[in-house]
């Protein structure tokens, strides 16, 4: 069988995102699962291995994807300039690689060239002051696939939680939200739930926006004029979906165990319970586009980079559910062949034994 071929962006060099790479491939098994890609510079990465030390992580330097070896960890050297490594202090010029080596894994990711992308954290800021004209990798990549809907979704063992508004600051989010971006986020949820999560009825709960879900218009009216009728028009499609409900209560009282998914209004509504139940052990995913996107739930880390401390868990587990996921977009999608391509498909299997 085929080993799938993982994208693997540095991040910000000067923070912790090539340690954890690092880390999470020391284990020759893995080579046994995929091939790894990992877009930056040989010279940099010789850099952060003499750091790591580590047993089992030995590379193949290459130009482009045509030079990958498919039992060998792959670096592209993505740029060939000298580079300054400040560790710790992300600046324009460690934006500036990070933006150069996430734009080259993502152009080969769209293309077909790969088949999943892991992304290393990046320092915004750095990637701003580089020329970066997003807020982020989610908003990125949907640019990047003249895609119109994506869903930020925060991925554990536990917990599925899903936003509706991403990177924008709180004082436009009330704003921002709307019954028809409400609506799309949850269809995108539910269908990614489906074919991403092989869960075939997901149960998805909404939070609220206002305290208490609003208190029917005592605190708020986005529930009843935006929330409440998107949910409508979601169980009336047939989805099992329930709320708005108020987020303290809904995580307070371990209701979030009973659901498949959580919708969360905006990032810290989200993020906060999502990182306080499952820090280092969560993945964020990109659902809603056309290929698999992961990272680790974690930042540059910038006071830790370079002491050979940083936690790799969170970029394994990235890594390993980019696989994961990878893998179910295929089954999902040939038992959802119609019946002509499903004999193309089995006549094309069973030449290939």
């Amino acid at each position: 069988m085929e080993k799938i071929k993982v994208g693997i962006s540095t991040g910000d060099i000067n923070g912790v995102g090539l340690e954890v790479i690092i880390k999470s491939l020391d284990n020759p098994k893995i080579l046994e699962l995929v091939t790894p890609i990992i877009y930056g510079s040989a010279k940099v990465i010789s850099y952060h291995k003499n750091i790591v030390n580590p047993k089992a992580f030995n590379f193949h330097s290459i130009t482009n994807i045509d030079q990958i070896h498919a039992d060998k960890i792959n670096i592209i050297n993505s740029w060939t300039e000298d580079v300054t490594i400040s560790l710790g202090e992300p600046n324009e010029e460690s934006g500036k690689f990070a933006y150069s080596s996430l734009d080259k894994a993502a152009q080969d990711l769209k293309y077909g060239l790969i088949d999943v992308l892991v992304t290393a954290p990046v320092d915004k800021h750095a990637m701003y002051l580089a020329g970066f004209p997003y807020t982020g990798h989610t908003e990125f990549l949907t640019a990047l696939t003249d895609q119109s809907e994506s869903l930020m979704l925060m991925v554990s063992d536990e917990l599925r939680i899903g936003l509706v508004t991403n990177h924008i600051p709180v004082t436009k989010i009330a704003d921002t939200i709307s019954e028809e971006l409400v609506f799309s986020k949850i269809k995108t949820f539910h269908n990614s739930l489906q074919k991403d999560f092989g869960i075939e009825r997901p149960i998805i709960a909404i939070l609220g926006l206002n305290p208490h879900a609003g208190d029917r218009g005592l605190v708020g009216d986005e529930e009843e004029r935006m929330i409440r009728p998107a949910i409508l028009r979601a169980k009336e499609m047939g989805m099992l979906v329930g709320g708005p409900f108020s987020a303290d209560g809904f995580f307070g009282s371990g209701d979030y165990l009973k659901v498949d998914g959580t919708l969360a209004m905006y990032h810290d509504q989200g993020l906060i319970p999502f990182k306080a139940l499952s820090f280092g052990q969560g993945v964020n995913f990109t659902a809603g586009l056309s290929f698999v996107r992961t990272s680790p739930d974690h930042g540059t880390a910038d006071k830790i980079a370079g002491k050979n401390q940083a936690d790799p868990s969170s970029f394994r587990k990235a890594l390993f559910l980019a696989v994961d996921l990878f893998r179910n977009r295929r089954t999902f999608d040939q038992l959802h062949l119609d019946p002509l391509q499903k004999e193309e498909l089995i006549e094309e299997t069973e030449g290939d034994s």
